[in-house]
């Protein structure tokens, strides 16, 4: 049974919650992060809270691999470390594909070198682009609208012919939105700059009159907003560990979805920011942006049959822990 899991990119965001989900069910857990969005001060807390190692490294330097898995008998990979801002990988590809491809490519390569077989890919529904359908499942055609999503499915790919020509068994990840935090508080969402609808809503809340920006309330939609999926970081989390035991019992390559299998619109995740902050936020509806989706929510079942996943946490759960989260980071922002 895999005990000993290589986490990359374990200081950011989603890889901090999966790490914390690794150590409470009896994992020992490496992490390999170069720090460059992920954060120190999380790996301190991580480490607070069991047995983690940390390794500073970056995946397109081979020797600091190598260093890792030389020093680390380790069982399994989950692979987070990638940019993910899908505007600044439309203005510097470069950046997305030498690092998503071939820091992926890197870590792929000292895998078949010191024979470690599974792993545990965080993908995207950024493969699919523009869905011409949903709910959106595994079979919709995958045609990515950006560089990011494009540098994703380029990995999947990847992967694929490695499990052909090396037997390197990974499953495919593909999530739509996430949002919230540890129920505790001792990770968080933690990006600068921030993109993301719930936190950036949340800041605003601090900043006195700061306006918040909806692009468009004209889409055919119930409220005329756009529709997103959100599943709370930690029901993402566990669907990772779920996805370890998968690759133990089977040895199969695999893709699934993860989402929730229902839309919020824009308009209701305000709604539900306001019931939980309990004041109203200062709106202004502006015109659309190019590209957004009208509606992107996921098709799960495939998840929740073959892995035993189900989304246990609601939209207001997610942006109550995120609250909270906002809370102690801005006071600890304030600090430094």
């Amino acid at each position: 049974m895999t005990k000993k899991i290589l986490v990359t990119g374990g200081a950011g965001y989603i890889g901090s919650h999966c790490v914390l989900n690794l150590l409470n069910n009896g994992f020992d857990v490496v992490i390999f992060d170069n720090l460059s969005t992920g954060h120190i001060e999380t790996v301190n807390t991580l480490q607070q809270a069991g047995n983690v190692k940390f390794y500073k490294g970056d995946l397109l330097n081979s020797d600091d691999l190598d260093n890792v898995f030389e020093k680390e008998n380790v069982d399994a990979i989950i692979h987070f470390a990638a940019f993910a801002l899908v505007g600044e990988s439309v203005e510097n590809p470069a950046k997305y594909y030498r690092n998503n491809v071939c820091g992926t490519l890197n870590l792929l390569d000292a895998m078949v070198k010191h024979n470690c077989k599974k792993i545990v890919f965080s993908s995207s529904c950024a493969t699919y682009g523009n869905p011409a359908y949903v709910p959106v499942d595994e079979k919709h055609p995958q045609n990515p609208v950006s560089p990011y999503g494009t540098s994703k499915l380029m990995v999947e790919q990847i992967m694929k012919d490695y499990d052909v020509a090396y037997g390197l068994k990974s499953v495919k990840l593909r999530y739509f939105n996430v949002a919230g935090c540890d129920k505790q508080t001792r990770v968080g969402e933690w990006h600068e700059p921030e993109t993301h609808l719930v936190p950036n809503i949340l800041k605003s809340t601090f900043d006195g009159a700061q306006s918040f920006k909806i692009f468009g309330d004209d889409y055919n939609t119930p409220d005329g907003t756009c529709i997103r999926d959100y599943v709370n970081v930690e029901d993402l989390a566990e669907v990772h560990r779920l996805a370890l035991i998968y690759l133990d019992k089977t040895n199969k390559s695999d893709v699934f979805n993860v989402g929730t299998e229902k839309g919020d619109s824009v308009k209701n995740i305000f709604d539900v920011c306001e019931r939980v902050i309990g004041k109203k936020i200062n709106v202004e509806v502006v015109g659309r942006r190019a590209g957004d989706a009208e509606a992107l929510y996921a098709n799960s079942q495939k998840a929740q049959t073959l892995l035993g996943w189900k989304p246990q946490r609601t939209i207001e759960d997610s942006i109550s822990s995120a609250y909270k989260w906002e809370q102690i980071l801005t006071e600890r922002l304030k600090g430094n």
